[in-house]
């Protein structure tokens, strides 16, 4: 639905492709009929950017985890199955690797009906995990978290569960060449001002953005703004005073080096990303639903901070900007060791076979 979603599927290609195997990654909007879709993907967009209430309704109806029952996704996601199926009858594919919650609900939906006759290992790529990520048929959950795994297991008894962490590209775990550069552009832009990135994903989609950015500003940090392709963000935030406006950057790994700390409002891939480059992390202001039950997770998990008000995050951010270097290094290894196991040879050992064509459904 997200850049997340596709972020994580290409990974798993080039890890695929990497250990040997073939490997290919399929939108699933893309398998929709009739321009289902593009329309799906357009009005979550809408909503997230600006209606945000809708998508908490949203939420609340059908994937927020409880006891009642909820609608299901699988009427929607089945719609796909035909093209699912000639995929992979075609690729002669050994293992799919859904990587968001609508392909699992189609996969698990497959494989109950036998439909599908090679397994299904899905990736949760939530830390709060919602309940359209669950199905049964599916063989295999891979989660980022033993708290997440823990959560599974309660929700679908006798499913084979793995807690294996994120996934996220090499170059975030190394020093980013790139860095030096954004460090010059921003002492540039505002000498001796802490860089502080806010991010709003691959949507621009935020709430109080600009408050947060004139918040920072004036209390002498650096606001970096990632406003993703949402090119009206992008000019709304290039005119607050003080405050940097990026957008779309290819360049993460020496973007997230070269800040003091990300201001988080999603627990998705940006968060996961600073993780495995060492950067604090601080939750605020995040986006309704998942989002804000992620950035719950995370900082109960203590892998990053939580800020519940403009004080509290500038509170959060001295602290930061004041640890001593034990202190850091300490934070930076907890954020780290969540990342663990490999999920594209996990998935590929399930399989049973030493030579895999494997595919990530996204």
């Amino acid at each position: 639905m997200g850049a997340g979603h596709d972020t994580v599927a290409r990974e798993l290609v080039r890890r695929a492709r990497a250990q040997g195997h073939q490997a290919e990654s399929v939108d699933l909007m893309r398998l929709l009929p009739y321009g289902t879709g593009p329309g799906l993907r357009a009005f979550y967009r809408t909503s997230v950017r600006h209606a945000p209430w809708v998508y908490d309704g949203l939420y609340r109806a059908f994937l927020r985890p409880g006891d009642h029952t909820r609608p299901s996704g699988v009427p929607l996601a089945r719609l796909a199955a035909d093209g699912l199926e000639r995929l992979v009858a075609r690729t002669g594919a050994d293992v799919v690797v859904p990587v968001f919650h609508l392909a699992a609900q189609l996969t698990g939906h497959l494989r109950a009906s036998g439909r599908l006759r090679v397994p299904s290992t899905v990736f949760v790529l939530d830390f709060a995990v919602h309940r359209q990520w669950l199905h049964p048929g599916n063989d295999v959950c891979f989660c980022l978290t033993d708290q997440a795994a823990d959560d599974v297991r309660r929700a679908v008894p006798g499913t084979h569960v793995e807690t294996t962490g994120p996934v996220v590209s090499p170059e975030f775990f190394t020093p980013a060449p790139g860095a030096d550069g954004w460090r010059r552009r921003f002492e540039r832009y505002a000498p001796g001002r802490p860089p502080v990135l806010l991010s709003a994903g691959a949507w621009g989609a935020a709430a109080g953005l600009g408050e947060t950015a004139r918040l920072l500003a004036g209390a002498g940090y650096l606001p970096v703004v990632l406003c993703g392709r949402n090119q009206a963000l992008r000019s709304r935030t290039a005119r607050l005073p003080g405050a940097l406006a990026l957008d779309w950057v290819t360049d993460m790994p020496g973007l997230l080096n070269a800040v003091c700390a990300l201001v988080d409002n999603a627990a998705g891939q940006t968060a996961v990303q600073a993780l495995a480059a060492g950067l604090p992390v601080a939750g605020y202001r995040p986006l309704p639903g998942h989002g804000a039950d992620g950035v719950r997770r995370m900082a109960d998990l203590r892998l990053t901070e939580s800020a519940a008000d403009g004080p509290a995050l500038l509170a959060v951010l001295d602290r930061l900007m004041t640890e001593g270097p034990e202190e850091r290094r300490r934070r930076a290894a907890r954020g780290r060791a969540i990342f663990h196991t490999d999920v594209l040879e996990r998935a590929v050992a399930l399989t049973g076979r030493p030579t895999v064509t494997s595919r990530g459904a996204d």
